[in-house]
């Protein structure tokens, strides 16, 4: 039975680039998915995720989002293949609120390029939008979405191509540790030297003694279609973000024949087994959806076109935890991406990678530590 160097449990968006990191550096890697990725069984689907650098969420994560950036290019550079559109992103919010006051902190405290905006100025620049005059907003040009899938198929090509061995449709069912790490699945036993797991919404069933609270929400995604210019990407139209009184929403430009996507970021069902999840339309949901559309995208067909459901895996505080489980040695985890994490799985698949085979990361990850939980 061959040993590996290391053994990646988990192949979506973290996973897949941790394999092809690992695999880069001369690591001889196995990575494990219980389906055949890129697949729409658990967060990283769906056709589109958001990228910014001016984050409202903390500003210590700027730093992590402008590798994350290069790491895009590099991977675009060796593909040739286009995953990143900079749409530019629209972000509004009230403005001593969450959104608004956290993107102005980030681009200060980083010399971020930024232009704010009046409601009335982004009528007038953004004619697909409305919003109301209590709003205000923060235009990042640099900024946009990434093509989910194709990122995932891409490192995950280039993971095989420099010598890794993959696993799919492999179920793991345990793991134990002695001297090395011994990962069971449904068909085959595997050894390794030190383990990752990027498992998602299963990260709970397979972190033994981790001491890291997680929830997993429920989440849909909406897509409605629109013959109007003023919602096309080509167009110059935004990804785009709201906070309102009634919640989080956000959405992309039309890139296909499926129209406007719009989902809810606050919000969502806790579920207990990710296996068992419905994915038919919740009408409540769809209701909610369809109240943001009619007000806020006119010319959007009030029809929906297609529908998804994904997952976000919560910690208590909303960040990610990007650490080796001190439980058990060599046992390294990203987890709890909390539902705005696919943006830096480029980073995060180096930084899991340097952790492996170098034993340290020159970037800043120690306020994303699973040590804050323990307190």
């Amino acid at each position: 039975m061959k040993n590996y160097d290391v053994i990646v449990i988990g192949l979506g968006g973290i996973g897949s680039a941790a394999v092809y990191h690992l695999a880069k550096s001369g690591a001889s890697v196995l990575g494990i998915d219980r389906f055949n990725p890129p697949h729409n069984h658990g967060s990283s689907h769906g056709e589109t995720r958001a990228i910014r650098l001016a984050y409202f969420e903390h500003p210590d994560y700027v730093p992590l989002l402008k590798r994350a950036y290069a790491l895009w290019d590099d991977l675009e550079t060796e593909t040739g293949e286009k995953l990143f559109e900079k749409s530019g992103i629209l972000q509004m919010g009230p403005p001593d609120g969450e959104v608004i006051q956290g993107v102005l902190r980030a681009a200060q405290e980083h010399k971020l390029e930024i232009q704010e905006h009046t409601a009335t100025e982004i009528e007038k620049n953004f004619s697909g939008l409305r919003v109301p005059d209590y709003l205000v907003g923060v235009f990042e040009k640099n900024a946009g979405f990434l093509k989910v899938e194709e990122c995932i198929s891409q490192h995950l090509h280039l993971a095989q191509k420099n010598g890794a061995t993959l696993k799919t449709d492999e179920e793991v069912i345990t793991w134990t540790h002695d001297n090395d790490f011994t990962v069971q699945t449904k068909n085959n036993s595997f050894t390794c030297q030190k383990l990752i797991i990027t498992a998602g919404a299963w990260a709970n069933s397979l972190m033994q003694e981790n001491n890291i609270p997680l929830t997993v929400l429920r989440k849909p995604l909406f897509w409605f279609d629109t013959d109007h210019q003023d919602y096309n990407l080509s167009s110059g139209f935004p990804t785009f973000f709201y906070e309102l009184p009634e919640g989080m929403f956000y959405g992309f430009p039309k890139v296909n024949e499926h129209g406007v996507k719009i989902a809810e970021h606050t919000g969502g069902k806790i579920i207990t087994n990710p296996l068992t999840i419905s994915d038919e339309v919740d009408p409540v949901e769809l209701e909610r959806i369809n109240n943001f559309s009619q007000q806020h995208l006119l010319k959007t067909n009030p029809k929906m076109s297609k529908h998804a459901v994904c997952f976000y895996t919560m910690t208590s505080d909303g960040h990610f935890v990007v650490d080796e489980i001190k439980s058990h040695k060599f046992l390294y985890t990203v987890a709890g991406l909390s539902g705005h994490g696919f943006k830096f799985s480029s980073v995060l698949g180096e930084i899991l990678s340097d952790l492996t085979t170098e034993g340290k990361t020159e970037l800043p990850i120690s306020f994303l530590s699973s040590s804050r939980f323990l307190n």
